[in-house]
């Protein structure tokens, strides 16, 4: 029972750090602008100017979309060091429910601002499964699945060809 609980705990983190990793390459904005509020916690800010990797729909571009799971990753990142530091490196299942929930959520919302960009669709395939698992009984096993993991590799497909890099 513990290997299998090191396995998802691994998993998991794997998975948050590839969302914390979205992004990382600000330094190709266009020249001249200004440096970006990277300290707010709002994905809803307005652009200062239009991407050049707008989704058809008129959404949030999707270089944008990975930036901001990648500041959500952060978030969820802090959430579940802390919550496995906290239980002894054995995280209670309503700590994992807790912490898929709020991935599903930041997810889904991102999605909504993404249109139907395939980064968009990827975020929201992610949140879909992150949801699956947080309904199970053990949601930390459930997260340990070959689903779950897929979807995170479409994120970071759909990431590279918005130009950003991203390791799930």
């Amino acid at each position: 029972m513990k290997s299998i609980r090191i396995a998802t705990t691994a998993l998991i983190c794997a998975s948050l750090l590839g969302l914390a990793a979205c992004g990382e390459d600000e330094s190709t904005t266009t020249a001249g602008s200004a440096p970006s509020a990277s300290t707010t916690t709002s994905s809803s800010a307005p652009a200062e100017s239009a991407a050049p990797s707008a989704p058809a729909g008129g959404g949030t571009s999707d270089k944008k979309l990975c930036e901001s799971a990648k500041k959500a990753g952060d978030q969820m990142k802090g959430e579940f060091l802390s919550a496995l530091q906290a239980d002894g490196g054995d995280i209670k299942p309503a700590t994992y429910k807790k912490i898929l929930v709020d991935m599903k959520n930041e997810m889904d919302a991102l999605a909504a601002e993404g249109g139907d960009s395939k980064v968009a669709t990827a975020l929201k395939a992610f949140g879909a499964e992150a949801e699956k698992a947080a309904t199970a009984a053990d949601p930390g096993a459930a997260a340990d699945n070959p689903a779950f993991e897929k979807a995170g590799k479409e994120i970071t497909t759909a990431c590279k060809a918005a130009g950003v890099t991203v390791n799930f």
